[in-house]
């Protein structure tokens, strides 16, 4: 498998590739690669001659520096991974900080016309300006067609897709279904730092999504919110942080439902230290 740490080098590969006239995939992540990832890559691979797959723990995009520093860091198990998808046909990038952002590492300020004041970027001061800096600095360094994100990270793929807009940057944003777990815990590499109560506990947030959902055809988005805040409120285990019926278009809460406009119910919950965020479609 060919793994890039700089960026020098990747381009010199990325140019030759582009010189042979193939097309690239890229599915950024952080790493602790699950099969949610696998999935995104998968798809890359069915459209694209080469998919990259940078792995890379994103300093500017936390806003706690405790998770940060928790943040599971497995490239050796990421790269076996990998190779069981494909050792020809994936390239790894895995740079340091300093060769992203040199000795300045902060973020650039972003503008993505009030997306980033909805839900997450309420509750993650700074966030929102954090993945931009990084998803542009990447798109910059790689140049692929087309990129792949998972829709569990809604706001966020509703983000670089406004992103891209703005800064008319030559890459498809393709999202991807949310993949699950068979008990229907959304994938997510802090999945691995749960404890054994709070894993068996979680995945009454998709259940719950999926109720909400039934109550959303009969029901007004206030009356749903309202019956989602008491399900958590009785929860011996899990600490629900917010639950949010949005426009899926401007993200913005719901105060009244039309039958012209797709809505979509997030929801991010503590279980214990760990925070989960999962995401359904309404209509």
């Amino acid at each position: 498998m060919t793994i890039f740490k700089n960026k020098t080098d990747l381009i010199a590969f990325v140019n030759t590739i582009k010189s042979d006239k193939k097309t690239l995939g890229f599915v950024p992540t952080m790493g602790a690669l699950h099969q949610g990832h696998a999935s995104l890559i998968i798809e890359g691979l069915k459209h694209n001659d080469f998919v990259v797959v940078s792995i890379f723990v994103n300093p500017t995009q936390f806003d706690n520096n405790e998770d940060l520093v928790k943040y599971p860091r497995t490239l050796d198990s990421d790269v076996k991974l990998l190779s069981n998808i494909s050792e020809e046909k994936i390239i790894v990038y895995a740079p340091t900080v300093e060769d992203i952002y040199g000795n300045n590492v902060i973020s650039t300020s972003f503008s993505y016309d009030g997306l980033e004041h909805e839900m997450e970027g309420r509750f993650r001061d700074g966030h929102f300006d954090g993945v931009g800096t990084i998803v542009k600095r990447l798109f910059e360094i790689v140049r692929p067609d087309n990129s792949y994100f998972g829709e569990k990270d809604f706001q966020q793929l509703m983000i670089i897709k406004k992103l891209v807009e703005k800064y008319s940057i030559p890459v498809k944003v393709n999202g991807c279904k949310i993949f699950r777990a068979k008990d229907g815990l959304a994938m997510s590499s802090r999945n691995t730092r749960l404890k054994p109560e709070y894993r068996a506990a979680a995945p009454f947030i998709y259940k719950t999504l999926n109720t909400a959902k039934e109550k959303f055809g009969t029901k007004s988005a206030n009356a749903v919110t309202k019956w989602v805040t008491k399900q958590f409120a009785k929860h011996d285990l899990l600490e629900l942080e917010y639950f949010i019926i949005a426009d899926v278009k401007t993200l913005k809460t719901v105060k009244r439902k039309s039958n012209k406009k797709s809505y979509r119910a997030f929801i991010a919950v503590y279980a214990d230290d760990i925070r989960l965020i999962d995401n359904i479609a309404l209509n």
